[in-house]
């Protein structure tokens, strides 16, 4: 567990490889974590998500980071609350997204709390299933060096600092 990491705080602003936007199917970056990024980031972003089009939940795509710090953004699509196998579509884009860092040879990659947002889906289980993916795959992996959980207010950071210890 020592090459993961928890921060609190903008996504955005992190000095990583890759960030990770919790997408939607579509790609289209409206509210959230995708809208702060397409804020900070630039349109370049978004332009490059309508030439992918579509990324079916559970897998992930990738594009340029514009203007933000990480030279890469890496688009998650996670499930919404209520559309069934939730949980087995989080694991995939959190596995889908850490091979995608993996292929492009990324030493870093930040994390949000993929689908807590509006898509409605329970913290609890996000963290767990985050973590223990990841922890999975770094245990057989060199590549991403630190995987970061960007978490932005004190009840996700809580949340996931409770579950990563567990595991401890």
């Amino acid at each position: 567990m020592q090459r993961i990491k928890l921060v609190k705080g903008d996504i955005t602003g992190l000095s990583v490889d890759a960030i990770v936007n919790a997408a939607n199917a579509y790609l289209q970056m409206g509210g959230g974590v995708a809208g702060a990024i397409l804020r900070k980031g630039g349109r370049s972003i978004q332009d490059e998500c309508d030439k992918i089009g579509f990324t079916p939940v559970g897998e992930a795509a990738i594009t340029g980071g514009g203007k933000l710090k990480a030279k890469y953004v890496i688009h998650a699509v996670g499930p919404r609350m209520g559309e069934g196998e939730e949980d087995n579509k989080l694991l995939n884009a959190t596995l889908n997204s850490l091979k995608i860092a993996q292929k492009r040879r990324l030493k870093s990659i930040a994390f949000p709390a993929i689908s807590t947002g509006i898509f409605g889906y329970p913290l609890d289980r996000c963290a767990r299933i985050m973590l223990k993916t990841t922890d999975e795959f770094l245990s057989k992996s060199d590549l991403p060096q630190e995987v970061i959980f960007c978490l932005y207010d004190d009840k996700a950071y809580r949340m996931f600092e409770k579950t990563l210890e567990d595991f401890s």
